[in-house]
């Protein structure tokens, strides 16, 4: 702890526990609390004669500089001085917080920093069109399951929607609980059943296959759409990836040499995506721009590929297959393995699942290996009933 004038220079030169006490104000004080946190600015004074601290805010250019802090550390002590409780009326302050503005911090203080840019815009967008014009003007700590429930209820005639949104007012009052915003254990989003979801699951015949790749043919014959639309098809059914893993893609992840490409960040995490012999023959036939590291490149200096469900749409009908959603290649890819005769734990590690269970999915491709018992045993017996069998094993136990 030191005492001194508090400056910017000294603050930003603070190492993690330090604290700087004002000789200006006194009372005054910037704390660092770890490696990597922002300071803080704050207020330790004597309030009818018991010791309280009063939170100012961070240190930071739109935050608080040292004068701005002095000047508000000035105007509480006349506010407390004037016999204002200053701690009863920011009690009260966020009990009345509303839903609304709460959302805000959340989105700004947790989900920004744990969630990922594509989890964290479909949260914000979810929230703007159901959650927050149900629930915005509601005190957050007068929220309970009544409100949750209308909310759920009204979203049921779609129940991916009306299940999403109830994660997201659930991800919100439950970090309500911890930063101490709502009563431990108040969340009343968890007592509600999710809707039953039908997965949509569209898996192509060796006749849909033929037809894509020779659609994919008369396309880059034809010039009827950009190589970097039919690169980027073929690449989806030949890895199994992800649209997102395949558009975000550069160079630098490609290994060549060891045939797979190295995602330091996915949906899953960090992982490799498995390079077959066709998925490296359609890489080596893409240029590489000097001015783009994609290995998908967009029409900006540096940017990735966008705006592909045009060419995909008409890349399909092309196909004759207008259901088909680029997301089901990843499901022709996993299909195909499994009714080859891969185990469903290979799948899942190909396909980068972190839970087995989304796996399953696929079970009901794989060949039954009873029925493969059964088939074995079959063919044994008609051959022995025909005199080309070998020797019969006797099930009878042996006696002595």
């Amino acid at each position: 702890m030191a005492v001194r004038r508090i400056t910017p220079a000294a603050v930003e030169a603070m190492q993690p526990g330090d604290i700087i006490f004002d000789t200006e104000v006194r009372g005054l004080f910037v704390r660092r609390r770890a490696a990597g946190g922002v300071p803080h600015y704050n207020l330790k004074t004597r309030v009818k004669r018991v010791q309280r601290i009063f939170a100012i805010g961070k240190h930071g250019r739109g935050y608080w500089s040292p004068e701005s802090a002095r000047r508000e550390a000035v105007r509480i002590l006349g506010l407390i001085r004037d016999g204002r409780d200053l701690h009863a009326e920011r009690a009260e302050e966020k009990a009345g917080i509303t839903f609304v503005r709460f959302s805000e911090r959340y989105l700004a203080e947790y989900a920004a920093l744990h969630h990922k840019p594509r989890t964290l815009a479909e949260e914000t967008r979810l929230l703007r069109l159901h959650a927050l014009p149900a629930l915005g003007p509601i005190k957050l700590r007068e929220i309970g399951r009544p409100e949750i429930a209308r909310l759920h209820a009204k979203l049921s005639g779609k129940p991916v929607t009306a299940n999403r949104v109830l994660a997201a007012v659930s991800s919100i009052l439950g970090w309500a609980e911890k930063v101490g915003e709502r009563p431990v254990g108040s969340n009343p989003a968890r007592g509600i059943d999710h809707y039953p979801e039908k997965g949509r699951e569209r898996f192509l015949s060796a006749d849909e296959l033929r037809q894509l790749g020779e659609a994919l043919e008369r396309a880059e014959a034809e010039g009827l759409v950009d190589w970097r639309f039919v690169a980027m098809v073929r690449l989806l059914l030949f890895s199994g990836a992800r649209l997102s893993e395949i558009l975000g893609l550069i160079w630098p992840q490609v290994d060549v040499a060891a045939g797979v490409i190295r995602l330091s960040d996915s949906k899953t995490g960090a992982k490799n995506l498995f390079l077959p012999a066709p998925a490296l023959a359609v890489l080596a036939a893409l240029p590489r721009l000097a001015d783009n590291q994609h290995v998908l490149p967009g029409e900006r200096p540096g940017a990735p590929l966008v705006g592909v469900q045009k060419p995909w749409q008409r890349i399909r009908s092309l196909a004759g297959l207008p259901d088909v959603r680029l997301h089901d290649l990843r499901h022709a890819f996993a299909s195909v393995a499994v009714q080859g005769g891969e185990s469903l734990f290979i799948v899942g590690k190909l396909l980068g699942h972190r839970n087995v269970t989304t796996t399953q999915r696929y079970a009901h491709l794989s060949p039954d290996p009873a029925l493969a018992a059964a088939e074995r045993a079959a063919v044994r017996i008609a051959a022995a009933m025909t005199g080309a069998a070998g020797e019969i094993v006797s099930m009878k136990r042996k006696t002595r």
